[in-house]
């Protein structure tokens, strides 16, 4: 069993020619799952046949002898055809289709190029006989890179901070990014965007970000996250159950910066452990993990281990708090939350 492809390796070797007859793209980046898709249609099949050669199906839409159909009928007038099955996982397991599809994937076609996709969970039968690629989110600077491509793509132009202002504002998610850089671009002037104006695009000034929040809690600027609050939950996506889903990984990785600086580690030195924590457990969300290594040792002596503790169990007790009531007052049970923080400080 070939060893699995990252994202990157899989698109180079699609660009450069190099076609296996099976893919299997697993993951919940579907955005991503979507762009690989995009470059093998490229690939395998020309414009002119794309009508005969090209055939995207969700799973739900096929059984058993349309799937046989799919990757056994020749290409017309070309050397292969290419078949895209979304969502392969919502088969049952015993199915006849499944079972159909495990043995083709023994024996695959030499003239058609098949693409399964699925979520996070694999399953060997199929990664055994395919070019898996398990597509994972990707890291913070590889994500302002995404952004900057896919604006010029669009045709928008952004300066390097209002690249980062559109990241802070609307967050990793990839769909949503792109959403926003389509808006983006159908008001662009032809000028590089600046922050302001993406800022005001958005709805969400500098300043006012999630990231914003989470960087005044931890460096214990409790008078600043409380007037962040309510300006950072009337942005539109933004909840207090996603600022503790903020908050608790940072809460987490200053632990570590703390237990790191206990135990002598300074500096660059500490940094370097802290991103092979970051490289191991790849946390959603967070900014360039570089500089987040910097910022974490930079305000890790601020915190004592116990009061981190604490906050940790604060940040959970709102957590809870939010999820199992019906709560209205997000903005009190946060407060609330940070109150308790600045008097354990003051203690």
């Amino acid at each position: 069993m070939a060893a699995p492809l990252t994202f990157d390796s899989a698109y180079r070797r699609i660009r450069r020619g190099d076609l296996d007859p099976v893919y299997y793209l697993t993951g919940d980046e579907d955005v991503l799952k979507d762009e690989l898709i995009a470059l093998l249609v490229d690939a395998v099949v020309d414009d002119g046949t794309r009508d005969f050669n090209l055939d995207v199906r969700g799973a739900a839409d096929v059984d058993a002898e349309t799937f046989n159909a799919l990757v056994e009928t020749p290409p017309m007038l070309a050397e292969r055809r290419l078949v895209v099955v979304r969502h392969v996982d919502q088969w049952r397991k015993n199915s006849k289709v499944w079972q159909v599809l495990e043995a083709y994937v023994a024996r695959p076609s030499p003239t058609t190029v098949l693409v399964m996709t699925a979520g996070s969970k694999t399953v060997a039968a199929l990664t055994k006989g395919s070019t898996h690629v398990p597509i994972q989110p990707l890291r913070p600077d590889r994500l302002l890179k995404w952004v900057a491509m896919r604006a010029e793509r669009a045709g928008v132009a952004f300066s390097e901070e209002a690249v980062e202002h559109l990241v802070a504002a609307v967050g990793p998610d990839l769909a949503f990014l792109g959403m926003e850089i389509e808006k983006l671009a159908t008001a662009s002037t032809g000028e590089p965007l600046t922050p302001a104006v993406v800022a005001d695009f958005v709805g969400v000034r500098q300043g006012e970000t999630v990231d914003d929040w989470v960087a005044a809690v931890l460096m214990r600027d409790i008078p600043r996250a409380l007037r962040l609050v309510r300006p950072v939950l009337s942005t539109a996506g933004t909840s207090g159950v996603r600022l503790l889903i903020s908050l608790g990984p940072s809460l987490l990785g200053l632990a570590i910066a703390r237990s790191l600086l206990d135990a002598g580690r300074r500096g660059r030195d500490a940094e370097r452990a802290i991103m092979d924590h970051l490289k191991a457990a790849r946390p959603f969300g967070l900014g360039p993990w570089g500089r987040v290594a910097t910022d974490w040792v930079r305000w890790a002596p601020r915190w004592s281990p116990d009061e981190l503790e604490e906050a940790m169990r604060a940040a959970w007790e709102a957590d809870r708090a939010l999820k199992s009531t019906t709560i209205t007052d997000e903005a009190g049970v946060l407060s609330d939350m940070l109150l308790k923080l600045s008097v354990r400080e003051a203690a």
